[in-house]
């Protein structure tokens, strides 16, 4: 048998680089292709992930807005829609709707404007993550009127996670010079007698107790009296505790 010489070593090592190189070049190129596009993918994550957050701080947003509107019920509630601020590269966009299937929820959508990418949050229950605590009930009849113009009846709910003491009360509405709030009653109880015209300074309740407290998802029923002449629409009540936390009503009753 023969043996197979190379005469010519040189020869295949220029072959050998040359493939070499070629394997360098096409790597080259596939890393050139790649690192582009790993960097487009993280630049979308990234912005994907600040657009969350925006939306986030939205929500946060709406509950301080609201509050310090003192806006308890979804009529009020429905000011938030449309409202929008710019928070850092993005921005975000609240909309609030009661109408079913998606009663009481409130949608923030954040949104990076230099890459468009857009991620929303939705809360349901909305009225229930309010500070306020109190709100008018709504698996109770609305507000009414039980002796035309005269005295209406309404009902709160408080829907935080400890009780409230109430204490003391402002008012307005629309009167004459002579008409003036007469007596409160919560839970059938009197806590208020005398006479209180509309925008008077803080009164504090001087009966049943001088207080009223109102224990995590109870409802209590609350009536106005008014002497001397009627009372027309926009009655807006507020309740205080002691350490003067305020809980607004709006009363449009029928």
């Amino acid at each position: 048998m023969k043996k197979i010489e190379f005469k010519n070593p040189k020869g295949i090592s220029v072959i050998f680089l040359i493939i070499a190189m070629l394997l360098m070049v096409t790597i080259g190129y596939v890393f050139s292709y790649l690192i582009p596009t790993k960097q487009k993918s993280v630049s979308f994550v990234i912005s994907s992930s600040q657009a969350f957050f925006i939306a986030q701080s939205g929500v946060e947003f709406a509950v301080r807005y609201a509050t310090d509107q003192s806006w308890t019920t979804p009529a009020q509630l429905a000011g938030l829609a449309g409202v929008t601020r710019n928070l850092g590269a993005g921005r975000f966009i609240l909309t609030y709707t009661n109408v079913a299937p998606n009663l009481d929820t409130l949608t923030s959508v954040g949104e990076v404007p230099t890459n468009t990418p857009r991620r929303s949050i939705r809360v349901s229950n909305f009225t229930s993550f309010l500070s306020q605590g109190l709100i008018i009930d709504p698996g109770s009849p609305a507000p009414y009127w039980t002796t035309p113009n005269r005295v209406v009846r309404f009902f709160i709910k408080n829907v935080s996670g400890s009780s409230i003491t109430l204490t003391a009360f402002t008012a307005t509405w629309s009167q004459s010079s002579a008409t003036r709030l007469r007596e409160i009653q919560m839970g059938g109880v009197q806590k208020f007698w005398g006479n209180y015209w509309s925008g008077d300074p803080i009164q504090n309740f001087n009966r049943g107790g001088n207080s009223q407290t109102i224990l995590p998802n109870q409802v209590i029923q609350v009536d106005m009296t008014w002497f001397n002449n009627t009372v027309t629409g926009n009655i807006v009540i507020t309740f205080y505790t002691a350490a003067m936390q305020g809980y607004a009503f709006t009363l449009n009753p029928i």
